[in-house]
């Protein structure tokens, strides 16, 4: 009996500690980033802090990678599969690029994605309410038209709004279409700088020098990783630069009324912890940002030749202040 009993305690307590090590079990969450800048940064910072909020702790119970490809597709894809071949719980794909190249080389492997304008029209996705696969995630979709009213309230008599793209890029592809469609409707008119590479945004930008009375600039990571020189050009030529991303106007743009990324990252953070707790991507929607911020820099805006109303700075909810 007393052997019988001993067995048991010796079962029970191997039980114990088998269901104590499944319980610290450490998961892995890898993270790719097309580029490095701030608004990107502040996803990838937003999407740590949202796990370790949640109790995935880096060192106790939770492995994070985290690789950016430099603006380079063929870096992402070797990141790509070096995180498949690791066979994470969950890879985390920051922007458009990173996201396609990790969904083609994850089939197995659950995949969101942060900061990606259209996930359906770059295939991701098959839709946005059942994306279908193992992928799903937040989008940074756009809100042109209230970008477009911010643009008219500050510049009312402006009717040719210059940008510098990536063709190459489909969502900013998407988004220039989107931007043609909407300012034609206003009877605006868009004047297009293309740049298929950072070091080609400064002679894109100095392309719309005479041709344009604003400049307008997306969240095309190409463009954005180098917003000073556009942002340089507009204050040489006096053209004011705006800015989807309220991130571009600390560096100088003069106005943006755009979500905070940090908190992109938050929500992103949070898809996936319920990745990490059981859900399953097939059903799970992508989902958007709601509440837009109005940035405004009037010290950027005297460079550029204008001055913003007091009743614009007074709506803003940070004013900038950044002078050279």
């Amino acid at each position: 009996m007393a052997k019988k009993t001993l067995r048991t305690l010796i079962g029970a307590s191997l039980l114990a500690a088998a269901s104590l090590v499944q319980a610290e079990e450490t998961r892995v969450v890898a993270i790719t980033q097309i580029v490095e800048h701030p608004a990107l940064d502040a996803a990838h910072q937003g999407v740590k802090d949202e796990l370790a909020e949640r109790g995935y702790i880096v060192g106790q119970n939770l492995r994070l990678m985290h690789e950016s490809a430099q603006g380079n597709s063929a870096i992402a894809s070797q990141i790509a599969r070096k995180f498949v071949g690791e066979s994470p719980d969950v890879i985390v794909a920051i922007a458009t690029p990173s996201a396609q190249t990790v969904a083609a080389a994850a089939r197995n492997v659950p995949v969101v994605f942060s900061a990606v304008t259209d996930p359906v029209a770059a295939k991701l996705v098959k839709s946005w309410e059942a994306p279908g696969g193992n992928m799903t995630g937040v989008s940074d979709m756009l809100p042109i038209e209230q970008h477009l009213d911010m643009l008219q309230r500050i510049m009312p008599d402006a009717k040719r709004i210059g940008t510098v793209y990536n063709p190459g890029e489909a969502n900013a592809a998407a988004l220039i279409e989107l931007l043609e469609e909407r300012l034609a409707a206003r009877d605006m008119q868009l004047v297009k700088g293309a740049a298929t590479r950072t070091s080609e945004v400064l002679g894109a930008a100095r392309s719309l020098v005479g041709k344009v009375d604003a400049i307008y600039l997306t969240t095309d990571n190409t463009v954005i990783s180098a917003a000073e020189a556009v942002i340089s050009v507009g204050e040489r030529s006096k053209i004011p630069v705006f800015a989807a991303d309220t991130a571009t106007v600390e560096r100088g743009a003069v106005a943006a009324l755009g979500f905070n990324y940090y908190n992109h990252g938050r929500q992103t953070g949070a898809m996936v912890v319920r990745i990490l707790e059981g859900a399953g991507t097939a059903d799970m929607p992508v989902e958007t940002m709601e509440e837009l911020d109005l940035f405004v820099n009037p010290e950027a805006g005297k460079r550029m030749g204008i001055t913003l109303s007091e009743d614009l700075i007074q709506d803003a909810k940070e004013v900038v202040k950044s002078g050279k």
